[in-house]
């Protein structure tokens, strides 16, 4: 398989190869590929006992036709105890974000970055504006919704995303706090609230907002099934919004959008719901223990998640492609390297929760990856690499033209180039895996090129036991993000945006879709117990 590796990675821009692509080019049986810990989903759900009933019933689900979406959307709110005319069933997250872009929004759209890149590539690819709000490495990621609120009016975005927790890093934002979002945001056109991974979640008890969006007229929740029932490949997914805003989604969605296996398991949903809400439980406690586990490793940063994944900054000097290539070859560990995120770059990974036993196998691959003597550490030297991006070419050609300096050089650059002024020679730029910049003006930096500052590290865990014996595992408590890093006040104001920004023009702070993805904005770009209606019960 290792002869392959790197072209299927390469095939693959916007994700990671999918697990029957990887057992096709390794030649290994079917269930006996490597160990994932890069697809997100629940390792404890489905039971044994579903899968054999589900197994029993393959002919007759195959073999027919579903009932419509109709149908099954009853049977899970029912479930949920929600209003069928407030919820619409898609074949999966992706399909509902589809419909939303082309349906609810307009000429533009706000996303924090790094997040799930359908919210940045699908209104893109219909030609809308991307406003990219860059959540900073050195407040931990952590999103600031008053700042973000300020941006999106700076720049008259007219449709806001935030997903809770976001998507790589598991950030958290509480009910409370996304409540008053939507209410300061009560003048947008949209306001989605993407909670795919809140079942996962333990910082408080509701933290879901879907009550709050069917009472308001501009306010959608997405929610993912495949995720926290362990079942990505079944493809299905729901949003919640008041009935106008929910019904012109439905409407338009394919009668028969839902397939056969995904009836089967709405339909087998009622009788599980304590094994359901167990296997949630023992999530959490795998988080804190994988937590616990990871951060023993020296110089391996891990950022507080909500989530049923760890955003892992590895060592200075490693990077992200090695350290995956030689995870899958040499230990047959499955990661997800973050370099085709945008606002990410290659040392990072997005590492899945799993069972005890897979975080041990994992935590020894990545001892020998990192620090071992016999092959060498994954850290190459300052003039090499991998032989191939790091991320997406568009993503390193900018980070390489500005040299870290973010929207000033850039701006610069754009300038020089309407008035015949030189801007930055291109090529000169020698920062790798430099952060997008501030979501809020600052102070021009010094002439010259100083060391980066330090990064602060997130809180301290509990110590895990000396590998790799047995580890006590705590009662899961909230862990909070930590603060953003206060950011310098504007030297100067920017003047009040009149009108939509056209294509192409720098958001206030951050950067278009087009500026990252190397395009003039103008032209689409091809695709490369059970719930209550405020969210799922809570065990233990």
């Amino acid at each position: 398989m290792s002869g392959n590796v790197t072209s299927l990675f390469r095939g693959t821009a916007a994700h990671s190869p999918s697990m029957a692509a990887l057992t096709r080019e390794s030649g290994e049986a079917a269930g006996a590929g490597p160990v994932d810990f890069c697809i997100p989903c629940n390792p404890y759900f489905p039971t044994p006992a579903m899968f054999e009933e589900l197994a029993g019933r393959l002919r007759e689900i195959i073999t027919y036709y579903p009932s419509s979406a109709d149908t099954i959307t009853a049977e899970l709110c029912g479930l949920l105890r929600l209003p069928p005319q407030c919820v619409a069933m898609g074949n999966g997250s992706t399909e509902l974000i589809t419909w939303i872009d082309h349906l609810l929004v307009r000429e533009s759209l706000a996303v924090p970055v790094p997040t799930f890149g359908r919210w940045t590539d699908q209104p893109m690819e219909t030609g809308k504006r991307v406003d990219m709000f860059p959540l900073q490495e050195a407040g931990g990621f952590a999103l600031d919704l008053d700042r973000y609120a300020e941006f999106v009016r700076a720049r008259g975005t007219r449709a806001v995303v935030v997903c809770n927790p976001n998507n790589p890093d598991g950030g958290y934002q509480h009910k409370q706090a996304l409540v008053q979002f939507m209410d300061a945001m009560a003048d947008r056109d949209l306001v989605v609230i993407d909670e795919s991974f809140l079942e996962f979640a333990d910082a408080e008890a509701e933290p879901s907002v879907v009550q709050e969006a069917m009472l308001r007229p501009n306010v959608v929740v997405l929610r993912s099934l495949g995720k926290n029932f362990g079942l990505h490949g079944v493809r299905f997914g729901y949003l919640v919004a008041n009935p106008a805003l929910a019904g012109r989604v439905r409407t338009m969605l394919p009668k028969w959008n839902l397939n056969s296996f995904a009836e089967h398991v709405v339909f087998m949903l009622r009788d599980h719901g304590p094994e359901y809400a167990r296997s949630l439980h023992q999530v959490r406690r795998d988080r804190l223990e994988m937590t616990a586990w990871l951060s023993a490793l020296p110089g391996l940063t891990v950022y507080p998640s909500q989530g049923n994944f760890l955003f892992v900054r590895l060592p200075v000097g490693a990077e992200g492609t090695a350290v995956r290539d030689r995870m899958l070859t040499e230990h047959r560990i499955l990661v997800r390297e973050c370099g085709n995120k945008i606002g990410s770059s290659s040392r990072f990974l997005r590492l899945v929760v799993r069972p005890q036993g897979d975080v041990r196998r994992l935590v020894s691959g990545l001892e020998q990856v990192l620090y071992g003597a016999g092959r060498g550490a994954a850290v190459p030297g300052p003039a090499t690499g991998t032989g191939y991006s790091s991320g997406t070419a568009a993503v390193d050609r900018l980070i390489q033209e500005t040299n870290g300096s973010g929207m000033r050089a850039l701006t610069a650059r754009t300038a020089g180039a309407g008035t015949g002024a030189p801007g930055p020679a291109p090529g000169t730029g020698t920062g790798t895996g430099v952060p997008l910049p501030a979501a809020v003006p600052v102070a021009p930096a010094a002439a010259t090129t100083a060391s980066p500052a330090p990064v602060p590290q997130p809180a301290p865990v509990p110590q895990p036991a000396p590998f790799p014996g047995p580890v006590p595992v705590p009662h899961p408590a909230p862990v909070p993000h930590p603060l953003p890093a206060p950011v310098p006040a504007p030297a100067a104001p920017y003047p009040a945006p009149v009108g939509p920004t056209p294509p192409g023009v720098p958001a206030r702070g951050g950067l278009t879709a087009a500026q990252v993805r190397g395009t003039d904005g103008l032209e689409s770009v091809p695709a490369t117990g059970w719930p209550d209606a405020a969210g799922m019960e809570r065990a233990g």
